[in-house]
């Protein structure tokens, strides 16, 4: 569907967790509809923001997987900035109030609903960066702690100020354990690779893979049988990491049969 039927959406709340990373809420219009795991089509229109002066009238979109599960009111975003960005570098000045525009249309095919082979039992979640969107809404659906026996969240940044939504993560995990009655057990993996901190890991997700770490120190085995494994953000983890699980005997998943689905997230 065309970007000139988007829907005007407005701002609601704006997050900023480091001086790259914020996320924002919105309003959701009457029937927007998406699968956990699929992105939406955003426009801005600079002229339109609050903090922007005789700029071009015109709409800009870029593609953003939603953090909100399928059940929320309102809709969630997650957003890297990119200074010389005609997109970010505009939304990176969102103002409570703004408007802008859905799509609406989901996009998008890294959902859970794409496996079926193996049977669910264990799913792994493996995200850089603001690629973690899509498993946060994953996390929200009650349909995947029913699922799963188990549930590994890996979630890399470079700096543990760019760790965000660890907060929520834990809210999630306390939240379905209440809701479900024999929910999956939630394995959150945290990573930092430029600094040491207490509590996370400090190699590269491929790394950990290679050598063995991150199933040891999870204590589940990457397992062409049972695992479903998903994979998000940047371009080189996403291509080193499928060589590293496809040296395990792991697949693509094709035509719903298969290990691996990828997003890659710029």
């Amino acid at each position: 569907m065309s970007d000139q039927h988007a829907t005007p959406i407005t701002v609601l709340t704006k997050t900023v967790w480091s001086p790259t990373l914020f996320s924002f809420t919105t309003t959701r219009p009457d029937g927007f509809r998406f699968d956990a795991g699929q992105f939406a089509r955003l426009g801005v229109n600079p002229n339109e923001l609050k903090h922007t002066k005789n700029a071009p009238d015109e709409r800009i979109f870029r593609a953003y997987s939603v953090v909100s599960s399928p059940y929320d009111e309102m809709l969630e975003f997650f957003s890297v900035v990119v200074p010389d960005g005609a997109f970010t570098s505009q939304l990176q000045h969102l103002d409570v109030g703004d408007t802008l525009y859905l799509n609406p249309e989901p996009f998008g095919f890294l959902t859970l609903a794409r496996y079926q082979e193996p049977a669910p039992k264990d799913l792994w979640l493996l995200a850089t960066g603001t690629g973690l969107a899509p498993f946060l809404s994953m996390l929200g659906d009650l349909m995947t702690w029913q699922n799963y026996d188990d549930i590994v969240l890996v979630y890399s940044s470079r700096t543990h100020a760019e760790l965000a939504y660890v907060g929520k993560i834990n809210e999630l995990n306390q939240t379905f354990a209440e809701l479900v009655e024999s929910p999956a057990k939630l394995h959150f993996v945290p990573i930092v690779t430029r600094e040491t901190v207490d509590g996370c890991l400090n190699q590269r997700i491929p790394a950990l893979i290679d050598t063995g770490e991150l199933e040891r120190h999870v204590g589940l085995t990457l397992n062409a049988d049972t695992s479903h494994v998903l994979l998000c953000g940047n371009p080189d983890m996403v291509d080193d990491t499928k060589n590293a699980l496809k040296n395990k005997g792991l697949t693509m998943n094709r035509r719903g049969v298969g290990n691996i689905a990828v997003e890659n997230y710029w």
